[in-house]
């Protein structure tokens, strides 16, 4: 600087050496003169247009670049690139570049064969002597059109197969974001499947953003939006003109999307096979009678918490699709009678058909739906908190449904034991059951069921039902339910020893058990069901079940140890060292064990170590106090085979030893 103040305009302006190596850099270097202002190479010029130096003048220059052309050129220049990979690296230049690139459809691309031809017919003006390109063969003997053209066939087909998958969430989703990912996948094998999921606030994805998707993804089949409320009727419209192989729409929480844009979809999208709406506050009746009727391949489709969608809509949808449509869920809607009878008449494909929060319907739509007899497909119903589940209307729905085996029952606050028993014997088919939260179901309706059916029932499941009581029923001799294979009883106070031994009797072919938080249970109730099972178990689960001794899982090891798989024992309090000696002297294919809460010690862990015909991949200690580091050397021992430990809340064991266990069992996930 100080040479700076004191230049007198004569002589060199730096004394000494040039501040430049490179002589080509000293021209950034100007003399002083009136027209100029002498600048640093770290200071920006007070001029915008270079400056070509002469002896006698300057000439001022505008910048050659190509930021100076407009959008209308760039497009014709972005177009005639050759490849993806070169369209990748110029959409890193700038976001407007990105931007512009993101808006080239496909078919606006110019092929192989038009950019080749553009630069022959250059190098033919240039010099008559050149021969036309199309003639020219390289070494390796291609290089005719010919060549060219089946070469962009096969890059077209790679970039249009549709193998990717992406999933944008919160932040990440914005509209620079999908141009990105729209430009990148084209070369990679084409995007396939885009998963969009937004936050509570302020989105930075719009409209502007699905275009990018719409025009340069025309291989997307399964498009997915979640709680993005600044995409509108617009971006899925485009993504309906661009994406005319979709077969999965998505959306969730999208307030902004319409009528317009499912009716542009079910327009442009015929292969479109899955429907999901929840949450649309927009999408009403209108758009779902187009969708049957120009979506001739759709199977599935689920609405939920929508509105305006009533009655109409439901019956438009059945009435067009009604021939192909299998899968059916309507939850939280404004829907009557009317609607289950339409099912009832037109649903004459469906094979899986949920309800859910069906508050306006009643008694009499399950009694028209069932008697409609258009449901002879029908292999799975699901009915959750909906009113009009009542005795009549099931047994209705049993009696019409002559292929019916799976059946899940959720909160039918209306269905009772004669109910119950009565469906039971008119579904004829009927192979599994689930009830859940039905508090007037009793020891009888539950009994009833496995005398109903009798060769056919083989997953039984109670769950949450406060209506049992502990006593024993004034049941006629009954035959054994031989097939049944998985029962699970889980949270209902009232199932105690007596019921057990009952079941301990009707079902000797049991394969896995789930008794979960049955505090009304000991060994004297379980002890008959395992000596009386005779296949075999499997897979048995006692959690929380706290007054249960070592003395079942003795008998347990005993007669299943050659069969037994998973044994869960979470929370059984009485549960000691003994029992782990007995597993580990007879339980030889057990892969998995959770003793979780029990009053395991280091023997108990020593002892499973020393079996040697033990192959244990997931061992679950959590909350044992009395497991110390003193079961180190065993559990390194059980880790030649494990692939999971949990040792969480376990008091005794340091975080140093947690490190040890981490560095020599390295090939196991450890939760600690």
């Amino acid at each position: 600087m100080q040479q700076l103040v004191g230049y007198s305009g004569e002589g060199n302006f730096f004394p000494g050496a040039s501040i430049y190596p490179n002589r080509k850099e000293s021209n950034a270097f100007l003399s002083r003169d009136r027209h100029v202002d002498v600048f640093f190479p770290s200071k920006r010029s007070r001029i915008s247009a270079p400056i070509v130096f002469s002896e006698e003048n300057f000439e001022e220059k505008q910048p050659v670049s190509i930021d100076v052309l407009p959008d209308e050129c760039l497009f014709e220049v972005f177009r005639r690139l050759p490849g993806g990979e070169e369209r990748s690296t110029c959409a890193c230049v700038s976001k407007r570049w990105l931007m512009l690139l993101s808006s080239i459809c496909n078919d606006e691309i110019c092929s192989k064969k038009a950019t080749q031809s553009l630069k022959t017919d250059a190098k033919t003006n240039s010099s008559d002597k050149d021969e036309p390109l199309a003639s020219v063969k390289s070494d390796d003997g291609a290089g005719s059109d010919g060549d060219i053209v089946e070469g962009e066939g096969e890059d077209q087909e790679i970039e249009n197969c549709g193998y990717l998958s992406r999933c944008l969430e919160g932040k990440k989703a914005t509209d620079v974001g999908l141009a990105a990912m729209a430009i990148g996948t084209g070369s990679c094998g084409g995007l396939g499947k885009l998963s969009v999921r937004g936050t509570s606030s302020a989105c930075g994805l719009t409209d502007l953003g699905l275009r990018a998707i719409a025009r340069c993804c025309p291989s997307l089949r399964v498009l997915s939006l979640w709680n993005v409320s600044s995409i509108g009727d617009e971006g899925l419209c485009e993504i309906a003109k661009g994406c005319h192989l979709l077969e999965k729409l998505d959306l969730c929480h999208c307030p902004g999307i319409s009528d317009k844009a499912l009716l542009a979809v079910a327009k442009n999208c015929p292969n479109l096979t899955t429907l999901t709406i929840e949450s649309c506050s927009k999408i009403g009746n209108g758009s779902l009678q187009a969708v049957g009727s120009c979506c001739r391949n759709l199977k599935t489709i689920s609405i939920k918490n929508c509105p305006l969608v009533g009655d109409q809509g439901i019956a438009g949808l059945l009435s067009s699709a009604g021939p192909w449509l299998t899968n059916l869920k309507l939850q939280v809607l404004n829907i009557s009678d009317m609607s289950l009878a339409v099912i009832g008449h037109y649903g004459k494909a469906i094979t899986d058909l949920v309800f859910n929060g069906l508050q306006n319907v009643t008694e009499r739509g399950f009694w028209v739906m069932g008697n409609a007899q258009g449901l002879q497909k029908l292999r799975s119903l699901t009915v959750s908190s909906c009113g009009g589940v009542t005795d009549l209307g099931l047994e209705a729905v049993g009696k019409c449904c002559p292929n019916l085996k799976q059946v899940c029952l959720r909160r039918c606050a209306f269905l009772s034991d004669n109910g119950l028993a009565s469906f039971s014997r008119a579904a004829m088919s009927l192979e599994s059951l689930q009830l859940e939260e039905c508090h007037r179901i009793t020891q009888s309706g539950f009994f009833g069921v496995l005398l109903n059916c009798v060769g056919k029932l083989k997953t039984l499941s109670l769950a949450n039902c406060l209506g049992f009581k502990d006593f024993a029923c004034g049941f006629p001799p009954m035959s054994s339910c031989t097939s049944l294979r998985s029962l699970s009883i889980c949270n209902c106070p009232g199932f105690g020893n007596v019921s057990m031994a009952m079941l301990g009797r009707l079902c000797p072919q049991l394969e896995r058990i789930q008794l979960n938080e049955l505090h009304g249970i000991s060994d004297e109730g379980l002890l008959p069901l395992l000596e009386g099972n005779e296949a075999g178990l499997l897979k048995v689960n006692l959690s929380g079940c706290i007054n249960l001794t070592d003395k079942v899982v003795s008998v347990i090891a005993k007669l299943h140890g050659l069969t037994l798989e998973q044994l869960n024992l979470d929370g059984c309090k009485y549960i000691t060292d003994a029992s782990l000696v007995a597993i580990a002297n007879s339980c030889l294919f057990l892969s998995e064990l959770d003793i979780s809460k029990c009053a395991i010690t280091d023997s108990g862990i020593a002892a499973l170590a020393g079996a040697v015909q033990l192959n244990l991949q997931i061992l679950s200690v959590s909350g044992c106090s009395y497991i110390s580091k003193k079961s180190l050397p065993a559990l390194a021992n059980l880790g030649r085979t494990l692939v999971g430990l949990n040792i969480q809340h376990c008091a005794a064991i340091s975080s140093s030893m947690v490190d040890v266990l981490v560095e020599r069992l390295w090939r196991c996930d450890i939760l600690s």
